[in-house]
């Protein structure tokens, strides 16, 4: 009665059990502040090593890149923001966190370095985490941070800056994979047919059969465009349409050249994709609604929900860049294995209300 018949009731019932997963994980075990910066320390500085391995292999020749950065940068973000936030938290109940913070900034570079190297749309990702990091830390701990012009500024120019050095370093090493000219080129060329596919052939609840590659086989929804990863489909052999091999290229035409709104809304429907646009706002409001319930009890003295406001804050941010850059600006980065890490971070943040109704 579990099995599901397509993409779409595959993603929700994966996400209704990882929802209960997590929710079972938060009622079980104590999370204290010092586990979760351990963890967070520890997620980061894998994912640092994984990030800067993997853009080795690709300015050396014979290596071949993972591209980490796709499925798990939003944990990146989780990772950095959720050490960030316990560091502070260290600093709340009056215990020096001064190197903490330091190894943080170091892993903040290395991060943004070789995530910007190998994805243009991670540094976005990697921005938009950090200042909607410290914009929800400063209300959080009462640090004045204040969005003026001049700031504002700074965070464009150094935008900038990074993508004129990958353009400077594309150019002085010949090597137009890390060109983000390259990058608007090719979604000159691509990215308007594809968009005229998708308006053309988007309805309700799916799309015009005729429009998807599979053409007349295809039903019209669930035709693979958005799915989890391919792994998960082939370990439980569920009989689902599956781009691989060169058909990749058919995919990437949303896969890689629109934002996620659009790929959600042809492969599942205008109605699909208010749905999920809904649920993003469900989990971000609900997210601030138990920070503001953390915080509370934290100014009353109570220590007990420190671990679990740190985690809190690194998964709510890193959902809502993810969110953000996903279905808005880059469709891989919620497609795919990503699509779980969004799932994942989802769950991170919804799973607070059972635990703080059944601790009060």
């Amino acid at each position: 009665m579990f099995l599901p018949q397509n993409h779409l009731q595959f993603i929700l019932e994966f996400a209704i059990f990882m929802q209960l997963g997590v929710i079972m994980f938060f009622n079980i075990i104590t999370i204290p502040l010092s586990m979760v910066l351990f963890l967070s320390l520890l997620l980061t500085g894998i994912l640092a090593l994984l990030f800067g391995v993997d853009t080795t292999f690709l300015l050396l020749p014979f290596f071949s890149q993972h591209e980490f950065t796709h499925p798990y940068g939003p944990l990146a973000v989780f990772g950095w923001v959720t050490l960030i936030a316990s560091a502070n938290l260290l600093t709340e109940v009056d215990i020096k966190s001064s190197s903490i913070k330091s190894l943080a900034i170091i892993l903040f570079v290395v991060i943004a370095i070789a995530g910007g190297l190998m994805h243009r749309s991670f540094l976005l990702l990697w921005i938009i985490g950090f200042v909607l990091g410290f914009i929800i830390m400063s209300k959080s701990f009462r640090r004045s941070y204040k969005i003026t012009p001049k700031r504002i500024i700074g965070v464009i120019m150094a935008a900038l800056a990074g993508f004129g050095i990958l353009e400077l370093l594309a150019k002085l090493l010949n090597a137009p994979v890390l060109s983000p000219l390259l990058r608007l080129t090719r979604l000159e060329q691509f990215a308007l047919p594809s968009i005229q596919m998708v308006v053309n052939g988007t309805t309700i609840w799916g799309h015009v059969p005729s429009a998807s590659y599979w053409g007349a086989t295809s039903v019209g929804s669930s035709d693979g465009y958005i799915t989890l990863p391919m792994s998960l489909i082939t370990l439980f052999t569920l009989p689902f349409p599956l781009f691989s091999g060169v058909l990749v290229t058919k995919k990437d035409m949303i896969d890689y050249m629109l934002p996620g709104i659009f790929g959600w809304a042809f492969d599942f429907g205008y109605g699909v994709l208010i749905l999920l646009i809904l649920w993003c706002l469900v989990v971000t409001l609900t997210g601030f609604y138990i920070l503001r319930k953390y915080r509370t009890k934290r100014r009353n003295g109570s220590r007990r929900y420190l671990g679990r406001e740190a985690l809190l804050i690194g998964a709510l941010t890193a959902f809502i860049s993810q969110a953000i850059v996903g279905l808005f600006i880059f469709n891989r980065t919620i497609n795919g294995f990503a699509l779980v890490t969004f799932l994942f971070l989802s769950a991170m943040v919804m799973a607070h209300v059972v635990t703080l109704r059944t601790r009060v």
